[in-house]
């Protein structure tokens, strides 16, 4: 197996690639791959992680976390930076554990990898595997399975986009932040726990963040599972990032459906949102030709995950992928308003889904954050 098809590079985006430079200063790249199991009402969320490569830096290493069945948790650290590799022009990583290879790491065969790899991962644009086992707790998660990309960032048939903007390109903003693959169909296996589930074709999600400087606070809705509608998937969040010496509130909306991409963004929409610490994620965005909102709840806990910090890996995120989220999309009508002065609109999209997921982060989450509506 192909770890890159060339009948899939037409979607590859910006920012697959690595983008460690090599300097001391503080750093870490995240990667997120995400299946979601329909039959089940399940997710399995991947997420991999380097800090600090260059080593010998006190929160230098890699970590490997899985969120999986109702939002049950595993995790395990790799702090070894020198068994992690990454392909720097397109997307590729790994990190070895145990091993009984004498080689320097780097993509291996599928069947070579359950061979020789006792405990570790890779993962491309077109696979994801590896092996996780918590000697403390005995739990453990293997898992194996390909992906056929279906939506990138951007139009079907296009050049694909950078979340971001233009300017992600430049090291002003940070982090950075790209979805690499919006919708994809994943087919294979995944052992938790001894349960094991097969799947074929279920939707699949990868994006990734990196940067020298952490969000101070941030929210994030994601959903490619909808009830009725197998064309359609949404990604948003918004947070506090750095911008050279300040700090900006910031948010976007992006939504792929029948092979175009509804943008909105600070760039071309007007974008609000209004935040409860937990529980509830309503957005609203419009902008010269559409209108969209988004409600997410949920009434699960969740659960805590590792983020990457000023002060290494630490438990201030809170997710779930067991959110409800209402989507409607209205096309504006021109010049025509109606009585109460409200330019008219149609709906061009409505959709529902119980497998969305949710998640705030950083802090402090004391109250609702929102801003004004437009």
């Amino acid at each position: 197996m192909s770890d890159l098809p060339s009948k899939h590079k037409t979607i590859e985006t910006p920012h697959s690639g690595y983008h460690w430079d090599g300097s001391y200063r503080r750093f870490f790249e995240g990667w997120y791959y995400r299946i979601t199991l329909p039959i089940h009402a399940q997710s399995f969320a991947f997420m991999y992680s380097i800090e600090d490569p260059r080593g010998s830096q006190p929160y230098s290493g890699g970590v490997a976390q899985i969120l999986g069945p109702e939002d049950k948790y595993l995790c395990r650290t790799f702090p070894d930076v020198n068994k992690f590799w990454a392909h720097r022009d397109k997307l590729g990583l790994g990190h070895w554990g145990r091993t009984n290879l004498q080689i320097k790491p780097e993509y291996l065969a599928p069947q070579t990898f359950d061979s020789h790899i006792e405990e570790g991962y890779q993962a491309t644009a077109t696979l994801n595997q590896g092996y996780l086992h918590d000697p403390g707790s005995g739990k453990h998660c293997y898992w194996q399975y390909e992906i056929k990309p279906i939506y990138g960032w951007g139009n079907s048939a296009e050049i694909q986009k950078s979340t971001a903007g233009i300017l992600s390109f430049l090291p002003i903003f940070e982090p950075g932040w790209q979805i690499l693959m919006s919708h994809g169909l994943a087919t294979g296996w995944i052992d938790w726990n001894d349960q094991r589930y097969e799947f074929k074709d279920v939707p699949a999600y990868s994006e990734k963040n990196w940067g020298g400087a952490f969000p101070q606070k941030w929210f994030w809705i994601n959903c490619n599972c909808f009830q009725g509608e197998s064309d359609l998937a949404i990604t948003a969040g918004g947070g506090r990032r750095g911008v050279l010496w300040w700090m900006e509130s910031v948010a976007m909306i992006g939504i792929h459906y029948r092979g175009k991409l509804y943008e909105f963004a600070p760039w071309n929409s007007q974008v609000s949102w209004d935040i409860e610490p937990w529980g509830k994620w309503t957005m609203r965005a419009r902008n010269s030709q559409f209108e969209v909102e988004l409600i997410g709840s949920t009434k699960t806990p969740g659960n805590y995950v590792r983020v990457p910090t000023a002060k290494g890996m630490t438990f201030c995120c809170r997710d779930t992928t067991h959110g409800n989220l209402h989507l409607q999309i209205r096309e504006l009508l021109g010049g025509n308003v109606d009585k109460s002065g409200k330019q008219r609109s149609r709906i061009i999209l409505e959709a529902q889904s119980s497998l969305c997921g949710l998640e705030v982060g950083g802090g402090p989450w004391d109250e609702v954050w929102q801003t004004n509506r437009f």
